[in-house]
C-alpha cells in the first residue's frame, strides 16, 4: 500500500508547520513541511473502515498526528476485574488482597477477554507498544499461579502483528524457600521479555531488590521494578535500586516505576535521589491515575497525592514516561487505556500546563517510553515502520482540552482502527467468573 498524508500537524517536532508523508511498502519514505495548508488529495475519512486505495494522496486538513502510544506500565491481568474484585477502602493494601483472593477463582477465558478487551481498547486510543506486568504468587495452585503469564503470552502471539506486548512477570515479595525457587526457574524458561516485581513491600525490602537483580543476571533480562510506592519517605528502596544497577552493569536496562516516596522526601532527599538515578542511567514511568486514588489514604488535612517529582526527574535528564497502570480493577476503578487522557491527568498532577509542558506530555506517551522499552523501529521517522495516530483536533490546546475520540490508528502497513466515539465492548468480559 502506497500513501501520502497531506496537512499534518506535529506538536512534537513543531506546532507551527504541515507536513506531508510519503509511506510505501508500510515505511516512511519522506516528509516534508511547509507553513501554509496546501491543496491536493482527497479529505480523509475517519469514518471510512478497511481502507485500502492504492497509490492514494490523502488531506488531513491540519488534523493532529503522533507517533503511536507506547504504554509501558499496565496490568492486563487485573483489568476490569472490578466487578469482582472491589476494594472498599480505597488503599493499596485492600487491593492487593481483593485481587489475589478473586483470582484464584478466574478461569482462562475470563482472563484473556479481559486483557483482549484492555488491548483492543488501548488500540483503539492509538496505543500499538505494551510492556504489562503479570502477578506470579508461587504458592498457589500451579494452574492459577501460571495462569496470568500463560494467557499474556497466548494475547502477545495473538496481536504480534497489531500491538507489541512485552510480558513482565512480578516476582513475589516473600522470602523464598526451595519450591518458590523452582518455581521461579520455571517460570523464566517461559520467553518472557523481563522480569519486576514490588520489593518495597517485602519484609526485607532492600533484599527483594537483591533477588530480583540475582534473577535478572542470571538469565540476563531487563528489570521493570514497581519502586516505593509509598507515603513513607523513608522508603528508600530506590537506592538500592542504583547501587545494584552500577554494580552489576546493568545501566540502561533498569526501569523504575512509581516512585512516590520520592514525592514525600524532603529537597535535599530528593536531589541526592535523583542525581543517583542519573548515575546509575535509570529510566521511570509515573502511574499519576492510580497514584492520585491510592496515596495518601491515611492523610488528614493536607493529604499527599503520591505522584513523583515527574518535572525535576526530567530536568535532571532521567527519561520519564507516563502510563495507564491499572483500568477498571481494584487499585484503579476507571480508565479505558487511553494515553491521551494519561497525559492530560499528568498535566494536572505534575503541574505540567505550559505550552512547553504539553509538548512534553505528548512525549511521555509516544517517543520516550518507545526508547524506554527498546521499540524504536516503528514511529514517524524516515527509514521506520509507519505507526502514528491521527486524531481530529487541529492544535494542542483543543486536543488537551476535548480529548477526542475521533482517531485512527495506522501500522502495519494499513488502518488498524478508526473510530468516532468511545469504542464500546461487550460486558461478558468483566462479569464475575465465579
Amino acid at each position: 500500500m502506497e500513501m501520502t498524508l497531506l496537512n499534518a500537524r506535529i506538536p512534537i517536532w513543531n506546532a507551527n508547520l504541515y507536513y506531508d508523508m510519503a509511506i510505501q511498502d508500510g515505511k516512511i519514505v519522506s516528509i516534508d513541511s511547509h507553513e501554509q495548508l496546501q491543496s491536493g488529495g482527497e479529505p480523509f475519512s475517519f469514518a471510512a473502515t478497511d481502507e485500502e486505495r492504492k497509490g492514494t494522496v490523502v488531506d488531513v486538513e491540519g488534523a493532529i498526528l503522533l507517533p503511536s502510544f507506547s504504554d509501558i506500565h499496565m496490568h492486563l491481568d487485573k483489568s476490569h476485574s472490578l466487578p469482582f474484585a472491589q476494594n472498599i477502602s480505597g488503599t493499596l493494601q485492600e487491593a492487593i488482597e481483593s485481587y489475589g483472593q478473586a483470582s484464584q477463582f478466574v478461569t482462562d477465558e475470563n482472563m484473556k477477554e479481559r486483557m483482549r478487551k484492555t488491548v483492543l481498547s488501548a488500540l483503539a486510543h492509538g496505543t500499538r507498544s505494551v510492556r504489562t506486568h503479570i502477578d506470579f504468587h508461587t504458592r498457589l495452585d500451579e494452574d492459577v499461579m501460571f495462569r496470568g503469564v500463560r494467557m499474556a503470552l497466548e494475547l502477545r502471539k495473538e496481536f504480534q502483528s497489531v500491538v507489541d506486548i512485552q510480558v513482565f512477570p512480578m516476582l513475589p515479595y516473600y522470602p523464598y524457600d526451595e519450591q518458590d525457587r523452582t518455581r521461579i526457574e520455571q517460570l523464566l524458561t517461559m520467553n518472557i521479555d523481563g522480569i519486576g516485581g514490588a520489593p518495597h513491600i517485602s519484609p526485607d525490602p532492600h533484599e527483594g531488590v537483591r533477588e530480583l537483580f540475582r534473577y535478572a543476571v542470571k538469565h540476563n533480562l531487563p528489570l521493570d521494578i514497581h519502586t516505593d510506592e509509598s507515603d513513607d519517605p523513608q522508603t528508600n528502596t530506590i537506592l538500592t535500586i542504583v547501587d545494584e544497577t552500577i554494580k552489576h552493569g546493568y545501566e540502561g536496562r533498569v526501569n523504575v516505576g512509581h516512585l512516590c516516596s520520592l514525592a514525600a522526601m524532603n529537597q535535599k532527599q530528593a536531589d541526592d535521589v535523583i542525581e543517583k538515578m542519573k548515575q546509575a542511567s535509570l529510566t521511570a514511568v509515573t502511574l499519576p491515575a492510580a497514584n492520585l486514588y491510592l496515596q495518601g489514604r491515611g492523610d488528614k488535612g493536607t493529604v499527599r497525592r503520591g505522584v513523583t517529582r515527574v518535572k525535576e526527574l526530567r530536568t535532571a535528564g532521567i527519561p520519564v514516561a507516563t502510563a495507564s497502570d491499572n483500568v477498571c480493577d481494584p487499585f484503579h476503578p476507571f480508565g479505558r487505556g487511553d494515553l491521551l487522557q494519561i497525559a492530560q491527568i499528568t498535566g494536572y498532577a505534575a503541574h505540567m500546563g505550559g505550552k512547553e509542558d504539553v509538548i512534553d506530555l505528548l512525549r511521555m506517551i509516544t517517543d520516550e517510553p518507545a526508547a524506554i522499552i527498546g521499540q524504536t523501529n516503528k514511529g514517524i521517522q524516515i527509514g521506520q515502520e509507519a505507526s502514528f495516530v491521527l486524531i481530529q483536533a487541529y492544535s494542542v490546546e483543543e486536543l488537551f482540552a476535548q480529548l477526542p475520540q475521533t482517531r485512527a490508528v495506522y501500522g502495519n502497513g494499513q488502518w488498524l482502527s478508526k473510530m468516532r466515539t468511545a469504542v464500546s465492548f461487550s460486558q461478558t468480559a468483566s462479569e464475575s467468573p465465579v
